[in-house]
């Protein structure tokens, strides 16, 4: 209860600082909720938050201190915030480091009320005794009566403009029109004094409203005619400015993301030369054993070139000595024959 009470207060004295339009909408990060930094949601983005409008309170006292990254490392960010609170003249011996890195938390709560009011002083912002409000004053009251007055006015230009240009669209036709003099003069006199009876006959008053009723065209204030150029014109200059606003923002988004992806390569680059230069010896060894490997390949596709042509000949040798045995085992058996010729 007392962080959410300490979060609070804390987002008073911001929006007295106005930090919507001055933190925010640069930074791109929506307004903060009354319990953001009291109770844990995520904490990589609310240590990048809380870091974010550190940078930004300092800048209201006016020092100088450059906002971490969304992606920097939390434990330099936090060594340069206990700093800067040091320089300043908190008390940083009791203040936890893990507690900060978490983003969230009565430690985090007190570091950015305590900067909110420094700011606040250096802005040379006082607190005034609550007025209690009475009953509403006189010149209250007539500034209000003045205002609907003048909105009242506007409101009757605007009709008597819209009834003057219907009036006009068919000056040559104008003695056909229906007098309606006749019944705007009895709007201030109250309840007329005798009935009023009509002169016209009912067909000729229904064909007088099929004749005019196209040229009568209702149109809602704030409202834009998809038929008039001038609310096209207007419209376009509404998503013009809105196209602007979301380019703006996307720019700084495009222009973050690619420092960040430059200063990432630069790292892998000297990681990679750093690597190289520590692993050269190997490097070389591995190089000469593959040298050697290559040789020995080489030498041992000559020698089954050799193996293979020997073990040809072998067997062309093998297959004449049988031959040479078959035949001296013919002529051994016909030697030995004791029967008659």
């Amino acid at each position: 209860q007392q962080t959410h009470g300490v979060m609070n207060d804390l987002l008073d004295k911001l929006k007295l600082l106005d930090y919507e339009r001055n933190f925010s909408e640069p930074n791109n990060i929506p307004p903060f909720s009354r319990h953001h930094f009291s109770l844990p949601t995520n904490s990589s983005e609310q240590f990048y938050h809380f870091a974010s409008l550190f940078a930004f309170l300092l800048a209201q006292m006016g020092r100088h201190f450059e906002a971490p990254q969304e992606f920097d490392d939390p434990n330099a960010s936090v060594a340069q915030i206990v700093a800067e609170l040091k320089a300043i003249g908190f008390d940083v011996d009791s203040l936890p480091r893990h507690r900060l890195k978490q983003g969230h938390g009565e430690h985090v709560l007190f570091v950015l009320d305590g900067l909110a009011d420094k700011a606040l002083l250096a802005r040379k912002f006082a607190w005034k005794k609550p007025a209690i409000g009475g009953e509403e004053s006189e010149d209250d009251h007539a500034d209000a009566v003045d205002d609907d007055r003048a909105e009242l006015t506007a409101s009757r230009l605007e009709d008597d403009t819209t009834v003057a240009a219907v009036a006009a669209i068919d000056d040559e036709d104008e003695d056909e029109f229906i007098d309606l003099d006749r019944g705007a003069g009895l709007a201030g006199t109250g309840q007329p004094d005798d009935v009023l009876v009509a002169t016209r006959d009912a067909a000729e008053w229904r064909l007088e409203v099929e004749r005019v009723l196209p040229l009568l065209k209702v149109r809602v204030r704030g409202g834009l005619d998809d038929k008039d150029w001038r609310s096209r014109v207007e419209r376009m200059g509404l998503h013009r400015a809105d196209i602007d606003k979301a380019m703006s923002e996307t720019h700084g988004q495009l222009d973050r993301l690619h420092a960040e992806i430059t200063r990432t390569l630069d790292k892998i680059g000297s990681r990679e030369k750093y690597i190289n230069q520590q692993l050269e010896r190997q490097i070389e060894e591995y190089r000469q054993a593959q040298d050697k490997l290559a040789e020995a390949q080489q030498r041992y596709k000559g020698s089954s070139g050799s193996v293979t042509e020997l073990s040809k000949i072998l067997g062309d040798v093998t297959e004449e000595l049988e031959t040479v045995k078959a035949r001296m085992d013919e002529r051994g058996t016909s030697m030995t024959d004791s029967g008659p010729l």
